[in-house]
């Protein structure tokens, strides 16, 4: 059997039930919980036939470890959702998009940034393998089932696999606090792949190296720099704006 793995909160475990119902193996659900939600939720589960076991809130909250579980808790087996970015250039051509992230360790941020990306259209999200957090339970909640449908594809060396993308006709876009060019010089109807890093810290120098284009998202305000999912989403946003008002 495939190593099982923590999943919790109703958008996560909705999502999986709707995608991936045969990659849950066991699911608990607090005895406590009669409300209109879980009953819907409930619903959900009866249609795909899958038992759900009735157990006390202090049950989900020790094999969670928090209270933050919502009532609905699962034992599933990790989803890899198959990609190769060879072929999601091929796939995609000009209206690829992609979402690097360089150094970003904390899950929340991770979890954000796979739900921006999920609304936004990107194809995949992309990252270093030895400076970022893995997909986890508390990543999967804060993506509210965004990491069910987005891949996340972890690589040995982002520099790298950036000059690769560019040897396919992908443009890389690094954003960057003193690049000299707005938010609003790109021109985004091509294959395009964003990269952000951390907050406070920014792209690494190498990273910031490979980019074909750096830009500035405006800061207005006596706020110096804005949380990576925050920027992403104004970068990612601005893109689907530009591309559909030429589509």
């Amino acid at each position: 059997m495939a190593k099982l793995q923590l999943l919790y909160g109703f958008h996560a475990l909705t999502s999986r039930l709707r995608h991936h119902p045969h990659s849950i193996h066991t699911l608990y659900v607090a005895e406590e919980r009669q409300d209109a939600r879980f009953r819907d939720f409930m619903a959900l589960v009866e249609q795909q036939g899958i038992h759900a076991r009735l157990v006390p809130t202090e049950r989900l909250e020790r094999l969670t470890g928090t209270r933050r579980h919502q009532g609905v808790v699962a034992e599933v087996e990790a989803i890899q959702l198959a990609v190769d970015l060879d072929h999601l250039v091929e796939q995609h051509g000009s209206r690829l998009l992609l979402l690097a992230l360089d150094g970003i360790q904390d899950p929340h941020n991770l979890g954000a940034c796979l739900r921006v990306a999920d609304a936004l259209g990107v194809h995949a999200v992309i990252a270093p393998r030895d400076r970022a957090v893995s997909l986890s339970p508390t990543v999967s909640k804060v993506a509210s089932g965004a990491a069910e449908t987005i891949p996340y594809l972890t690589i040995t060396n982002l520099a790298r696999t950036l000059r690769e993308l560019q040897d396919h006709g992908v443009w890389i876009v690094g954003t960057d606090d003193q690049a000299s060019e707005p938010l609003t010089a790109l021109s985004p109807q091509r294959a395009l792949a964003w990269v952000l890093g951390a907050e406070g810290q920014g792209l690494r120098r190498l990273t910031r190296d490979t980019c074909d284009q750096l830009v500035s998202i405006p800061m207005l305000g006596a706020v110096e720099s804005l949380n990576v999912s925050v920027a992403a989403g104004i970068c990612l946003y601005e893109t689907w704006r530009q591309r559909s008002m030429t589509s």
